[in-house]
């Protein structure tokens, strides 16, 4: 069969996909056998009708398999973490090194900011001369030697996604949980991953503002990746808060580095488990704690950040090479305790100073945006600002103190939830 309309037909029908069907579009969407037309009235067919999990697993098979897929040889197991994303959430430039201090190794494909969530790319980019666009043979070199590599994908790994995900956008079709469930999945499996951790997102700062779509997407992918051979958990995270005390590229990377070196909060917990969860699935554990503590996975960040172009002294300099803004100004705040964060504007505050981007494509400036951030149940008052504001000059610094003013609500007491709200896993 080459003709992909009895494909879509039997989706609209509600007669869902098998694996030959999965193929035909996966193939055609690659090749450009699918016209877009096609594309389009497939997507809003799996919109409308769904395709269960049988038909999401076929159709993820099908698309990690329209390019290449990575196989490894290597002397431990080959795992890798995937967040929906938020504010704060620099758990990747953490979670790989130290996954790769416990004798795992991690080939992370990542993405950039888009809207107001920040991206792991972007972030590594503020460091000098560190380049995240490797061919293969060094991206597995990295890999072997340094034990992780964080890069972005090649143009061959799950080439069907790349078309989709731009028919999905054009087509009305964004929020079909059986197409991100394909699309976060394909790419991730092209890997060659043993096990998979995710982390979805819930809350006002969130892609899924609810905890129940938030459950939704993650028992999808669960049970999707599972099906497609992968060993994977899901864990639903809090993001009615940011995650870490900093949004901005370089002040991200400050304080990942911090973390490294054995500070506390929320940004190290969630690693912590995130990490653990990993070696779990692959039947390893370790005292990662103890790596975090010791400076092991510390060197390992330091051992990729060099291998991939960066500052052999990285972290035991990082004031010298990650350039700061030359604007700081604090948020001032009345007496209180917060009560409510709306995090979404707290990143929209940083793509407005210059730090995020609204269109792929667009320069940023990795210098800016904002430290030092409040969180639920905090005091703030005269002597504790709400934040500190890193900006490229005196307009933006007071555009965004207005911003981040209006972000935040001041009361007399809250409580906040748990930082991980649930937890699926393939053996629950």
């Amino acid at each position: 069969m080459t003709d992909p309309r009895p494909v879509i037909a039997a989706i609209r029908d509600g007669r869902g996909l098998d694996g030959p069907g999965a193929a035909l579009i996966a193939q055609g969407l690659a090749n450009g056998s699918v016209s877009d037309a096609q594309a389009g009235a497939f997507a809003m067919a799996v919109l409308t009708r769904g395709i269960g999990t049988p038909g999401r697993v076929a159709l993820t098979r099908a698309m990690r398999d329209s390019g290449r897929v990575l196989r490894w040889e290597l002397p431990g197991p080959v795992v890798d973490k995937h967040s929906t994303g938020g504010i704060g959430d620099t758990v990747s430039l953490i979670l790989a090194p130290l996954l790769a201090a416990a004798g795992a190794y991690v080939p992370m494909i990542s993405g950039r900011g888009l809207g107001h969530t920040g991206g792991t790319l972007d972030k590594l980019e503020a460091i000098p001369g560190l380049s995240v666009q490797q061919s293969e043979d060094d991206f597995r070199r990295i890999t072997r030697e340094a034990g992780c590599a964080i890069v972005a994908a090649s143009g061959d790994l799950a080439p069907a996604d790349r078309r989709l995900y731009a028919i999905r956008d054009e087509s009305g079709t964004v929020e079909s949980i059986d197409l991100i469930t394909a699309s976060i999945l394909s790419k991730k499996l092209a890997a060659g991953l043993d096990a998979l951790v995710l982390d979805v997102k819930a809350g006002v700062g969130a892609f899924l503002k609810s905890p129940e779509q938030a459950r939704d997407l993650a028992e999808a992918l669960v049970t999707t990746a599972n099906g497609a051979g992968c060993r994977t958990s899901a864990f639903i995270t809090d993001m009615d808060q940011p995650l870490a005390r900093s949004a901005g590229n370089t002040l991200e990377v400050a304080e990942a580095i911090r973390v490294l070196r054995g500070e506390a909060g929320a940004l190290r917990d969630l690693t912590l488990e995130l990490a653990a969860e990993c070696l779990h699935l692959v039947g390893r554990g370790a005292d990662l704690a103890a790596l975090l503590d010791s400076g092991a996975a510390a060197e390992a960040f330091g051992r990729m950040v060099a291998a991939q172009g960066g500052p052999a002294d990285l972290l035991d300099r990082p004031d010298r090479h990650l350039r700061a803004a030359p604007v700081i100004r604090p948020v001032p705040a009345p007496e209180g305790v917060v009560t409510h964060i709306d995090v979404a504007a707290l990143g929209h505050a940083v793509v407005a100073l210059g730090g995020g981007r609204v269109r792929a494509g667009e320069a940023i400036d990795n210098s800016v945006g904002l430290d030092a951030l409040a969180r639920l149940g905090e005091p703030v008052g005269p002597d504790r600002p709400l934040a500190m504001i890193h900006a490229g000059d005196e307009t933006a610094a007071e555009i965004s103190v207005a911003a981040v003013r209006a972000a935040y609500d001041i009361g007399r007491s809250t409580t906040s939830g748990p930082l991980i709200r649930h937890r699926i896993r393939p053996d629950a």
